[in-house]
């Protein structure tokens, strides 16, 4: 296929360029941002100049899906951000640079993550997916219950809740989500004062990341804006 390097460099300049100046809007250090590239139903030549360009993490939201491509390129560091079943935790488990699963939202599936790693003989970093907007289409659990399953998680040896997760509703003024994000990071806060290590807040897409690096994320999950159009 062809590859249009100037676009994908422009796109990856626009994105970084966005990134520094959100964060420089509340005084905070870019550097303390990843850029998560979401390369769903993108080519492995694409994800390949993005790599090659400094960008160190790829989300995939379907298991098989990133099977194929961490076939292909098994020495980058891919990221789970979809919806999990249990039935198919135990692919993710297998792949050692799978180093972050984003969608733990239930019980039953932090317990087969646990399991899972348990056989492959390691600690599984996973976040935990709040659904702050109590969004019915959406997973996750509710607000009120983060401190009740952080508690509850400390029992499982083999994973490791490194921070929470959400995603907002899509709206046209990403201004009207931003109380979405102060939320989960206000939570975060409170968990931590209660002694909780939760390092990061993987929240923000194309449409409103800068909001979100405003509110404090840690990870923005960035894909059309940086890969263009999906290409199948």
């Amino acid at each position: 296929m062809h590859l249009d390097e100037t676009e994908l460099r422009t796109r990856l300049k626009d994105v970084q360029e966005r990134i520094n100046i959100a964060a420089a809007r509340t005084k905070r250090n870019p550097a303390e941002i990843n850029l998560l590239g979401v390369s769903k139903n993108q080519s492995i030549v694409k994800i390949d100049y993005f790599h090659k360009n400094g960008l160190e993490s790829f989300g995939e939201n379907r298991v098989q899906e990133l099977r194929e491509k961490y076939k292909e390129r098994p020495e980058y560091k891919w990221h789970f951000i979809g919806h999990l079943q249990r039935n198919k935790v135990k692919y993710l488990l297998r792949m050692e640079n799978c180093v972050l699963i984003h969608s733990l939202d239930s019980w039953s599936l932090a317990e087969e993550i646990d399991k899972r790693a348990a056989r492959q003989n390691r600690v599984m970093p996973v976040l935990l997916q709040v659904n702050v907007a109590g969004d019915e289409k959406k997973y996750g659990i509710e607000a009120g219950e983060v401190e009740d399953f952080l508690g509850e998680a400390r029992k499982l040896s083999n994973i490791e809740i490194r921070g929470l997760m959400t995603m907002a509703p899509f709206v046209e003024n990403t201004e009207e989500i931003r109380p979405v994000f102060k939320e989960l990071a206000r939570i975060r806060k409170e968990m931590n004062e209660k002694g909780y290590n939760l390092k990061e807040l993987s929240m923000g897409m194309s449409h409103d990341f800068e909001v979100a690096i405003e509110e404090g994320a840690t990870i923005v999950r960035i894909g059309s804006i940086l890969f263009g159009a999906r290409e199948y």
